[in-house]
């Protein structure tokens, strides 16, 4: 059986197969920690995200991820997320090379995020592309599940 090819579209917050793929992410991270989704769920305004990939394979929109500005040098990937179907293609890792090579060309020099102990699969996807953990930042200073990640780009 031939592989299917992943094709990768940049777009905004306001793509409509985004919106659809955070509604999947909500309902997993949900169903993953329904308490330390609440906590965090405030954090996620998708009107400050101006940069999203979207992952289709055969016109379907299979996984997404997004950037947002931290600071001068620094951008924060944000709603990560690949379908459970679409899951063990290597998705996760393309979309993520995706993102970091989108925030080369703005100018960005490291990534962060933010991530839940109740999700090992993120954990494990982090660290194989060369994330390293640092202190929890800002918001998540005082979360004991969330777990942060930095990578010079």
């Amino acid at each position: 059986m031939a592989k299917e090819i992943i094709e990768f579209r940049r777009t905004n917050s306001e793509n409509e197969d985004f919106l659809k793929l955070v509604i999947e992410l909500e309902k997993h991270l949900t169903n993953a920690d329904e308490e330390a989704h609440s906590e965090c769920k405030r954090y996620n305004n998708l009107e400050t995200i101006k940069h999203v990939v979207i992952a289709y394979i055969g016109g379907t929109a299979i996984g997404c991820g997004a950037i947002r500005e931290y600071d001068a040098d620094t951008i924060e990937v944000k709603r990560m997320f690949v379908s459970i179907a679409a899951r063990g293609q290597g998705v996760g890792t393309k979309l993520l090379i995706e993102l970091e090579t989108w925030a080369k060309q703005l100018g960005f020099k490291k990534s962060i995020l933010e991530t839940g102990n109740m999700l090992p699969e993120a954990v494990r996807l982090y660290k194989r592309n060369n994330y390293v953990q640092i202190p929890n930042y800002r918001q998540y200073k005082d979360m004991e599940k969330s777990i942060c990640f930095a990578k010079e780009l």
